[in-house]
């Protein structure tokens, strides 16, 4: 008898569905290249036009404020993504357009033109949407309901994402940093191509999972659909004047106390209006105690996440900033400065090296009888994550005494973060799903993927409060007098190309009330090569460094920044102490709030697990696999 030959879809390697390798290397070289251009995505922003290697020449608080709409964004559109999987095209589909969308967008990233970096960024976005949340449930779809090997498949994944997610940093931000920005965004879009190819080819090993959604069975229990909710929220009174009173704030708020991204912010407060309806709908729709007790549970942990993301995403936003701006990074050993990028492969290597250690002292609690519930690993997460930033602390305060601050300060605190993740991530998308009520598990996943975009949002607007306003100057002088004060190399080169320069200073107010800027190295006095743009800011500048008592023996480092900017020179007055005080207060406040925040959800812990009503006493010991980002996947 000739042997069958089986399918390729139900071939294995090593023990698993061939096709879960498939998934692997597609998902390794797309959080390839995510990671790798987030890596330096704040970095180009900033990078000036007219340096060596030009970028944006963005102030930080709009490179800020950017970062934290598009990392929002990314988990926002994940919403839509999931909706337009399940009900028309399928995960296997959405998951190829995905990947075409995310080829494109790295692509025109790398174009050197401005239009293309919101198109670029566009166009990740609605990627990342499309693919993000649907590949992982495709892993799931590899294995029968009850597959014992199913959580190491997870876990065989999620080593994918840690590596693709570790490598991209280093890779990317190497050549970024000898090449050029543009040829960083570039190799992302070629690992993105080389996912993309893995995908394409081993489709013959998927067909039988991701496939287009056949006809709905509608039962009691079947998800409520959002145009049903929505309609219902339109149709309670109660809910209705609270929105309606949310929108018309919505537009109030932003139009009287904000100067910038005025539109953007009425559209997102309008999203929350809408989100506070469908909770108030939600909760009045349920069935019993048991179900709204769950739900107020349920809204908590949204809470937890929130406030877990909007501390922890300073990572790619104001600690990356750090790295570049204020971190020694000379190794003397290698005779090599690393680039401020490769701090963000610490994040995915420590989880590869410490998630099975942290995962075991979990397991050992509980197996001992010790608290190990989900909320208190969620709140222990917050609070170990927020003491990573104590390490910062201690960074800010030697940067005041020295000049910068050591490379050590960046590792232990990602150390911390990652530990903090590893307590708190894997269990939050998890505890959301027993919470959720079965006709609402959609709603709450969705709800889920805006509570972690909120947090990515709040950690923007964390990082852009953080940065000192500055003063607007105008240059006087003519390049003969400036040269000799220029902080460059090569001061001819700076001039003759038009380039970015820096003159260091020292400022004090004299004994007759004047400001006096020295150069750091000659003791020269320099006001006379620049002007005030207006009495304004002179004003201002004075009522700012009257605080710290300025004299011929206390003196303020300061910085006057010159870009060539339509045909001249302007520059700004960047006043150091303002910034390393903003910067310390930024970091002892996140230590501060997601301690005490921590604290508290541990002494509500009691009460709180009362109202689960034994929702997490079904659990199945090892479904909480987890990788570099929250598990936002791996239940659907």
């Amino acid at each position: 008898m000739e042997a069958t030959v089986k399918p390729a879809y139900q071939k294995e390697l090593f023990g698993h569905p061939a096709g879960l390798y498939i998934l692997f290397f597609t998902e390794l070289w797309e959080r390839f290249s995510y990671y790798g251009m987030r890596a330096i995505l704040t970095l180009y922003m900033l990078a000036k036009v007219s340096s060596e290697n030009p970028g944006l020449g963005w102030e930080e608080g709009k490179a800020l404020a950017i970062y934290g709409w598009y990392t929002m964004l990314v988990y926002v559109v994940s919403i839509p993504g999931g909706i337009i999987a399940d009900k028309i095209l399928g995960q296997k589909q959405s998951v190829m357009i995905g990947g075409w969308l995310l080829v494109a967008g790295h692509g025109v990233l790398s174009i050197e033109q401005d239009w293309a970096f919101y198109t670029g960024l566009l166009l990740i976005i609605l990627g990342v949407g499309m693919l993000k949340p649907n590949i992982s449930t495709m892993v799931g779809g590899l294995y029968r309901e009850g597959d014992a090997r199913r959580d190491k498949g997870f876990s065989i994944f999620y080593i994918g994402i840690n590596v693709g997610a570790a490598v991209a940093a280093i890779l990317v931000g190497y050549i970024a940093s000898e090449y050029g920005w543009h040829y960083g965004f570039g190799l992302a879009a070629i690992g993105m191509v080389l996912g993309q190819l893995v995908y394409i080819f081993g489709q013959r090993y998927l067909t039988h999972v991701g496939n287009k959604p056949s006809s709905l069975i509608h039962t009691e229990e079947s998800s409520v659909s959002i145009k049903e909710i929505f309609q219902n929220m339109l149709s309670t009174k109660k809910s209705l004047a609270v929105v309606a009173l949310l929108v018309a704030l919505s537009f109030v708020i932003p139009l009287q106390f904000m100067e910038t991204e005025v539109t953007a912010y009425i559209v997102f407060f309008i999203f929350l209006s809408v989100v506070v309806g469908f909770m108030m709908t939600v909760y009045e729709d349920l069935n019993g105690k048991i179900e709204k007790d769950r739900f107020i549970v349920l809204l908590l942990s949204f809470l937890i996440v929130i406030v877990f993301w909007g501390a922890f995403e300073q990572a790619g936003g104001l600690l990356n900033i750090y790295a570049q701006q204020k971190t020694d990074r000379f190794l003397p050993v290698f005779d090599y400065t690393v680039p401020a990028a490769f701090f963000q492969s610490l994040n995915p290597t420590y989880i590869i090296l410490f998630g099975i250690p942290v995962a075991w002292f979990w397991s050992r609690m509980k197996k001992k009888g010790k608290e190990a519930s989900s909320i208190f690993k969620m709140a222990i997460g917050v609070i170990v994550m927020g003491l990573g930033f104590v390490f910062m602390v201690f960074a800010t305060l030697q940067y005041e005494a020295n000049g910068e601050s050591a490379i050590y300060w960046l590792i232990f605190a990602y150390l911390l973060h990652t530990i903090g993740e590893l307590s708190a991530s894997p269990v939050a998308l998890s505890f959301i799903t027993k919470l959720a009520p079965l006709r609402y598990a959609a709603l709450m996943m969705g709800l889920y993927f805006a509570a972690t975009g909120l947090g990515n949002k709040v950690a923007g607007i964390i990082g852009e409060s953080s940065q000192a306003e500055r003063i607007d100057i105008e240059l006087s002088a003519d390049q003969n007098q400036l040269s000799q004060f220029v902080a460059n190399a090569n001061p001819e080169e700076v001039f003759e190309n038009n380039k970015a320069f820096i003159i260091e200073t020292q400022l004090y107010t004299n004994s007759s009330g004047e400001v006096v800027f020295e150069e750091v190295n000659t003791d020269e006095r320099i006001n006379s090569v620049f002007t005030y743009e207006g009495e304004k800011s002179k004003s201002e500048l004075l009522s700012r460094i009257k605080t710290y008592n300025t004299s011929e023996d206390n003196k303020l480092l300061t910085y006057l920044k010159f870009d060539y900017q339509e045909g001249e020179y302007q520059g700004r007055i960047e006043i150091d102490q303002f910034q390393t005080d903003l910067e310390f207060q930024t970091f002892m406040g996140i230590v501060i709030f997601t301690v005490a925040f921590g604290v508290l959800v541990i002494l509500l812990l009691k009460p709180l697990k009362r109202l689960t009503h034994g929702a997490e006493e079904k659990e199945v010991e090892g479904l909480e696999a987890e990788g570099f980002e929250i598990a936002d996947d791996e239940v659907k």
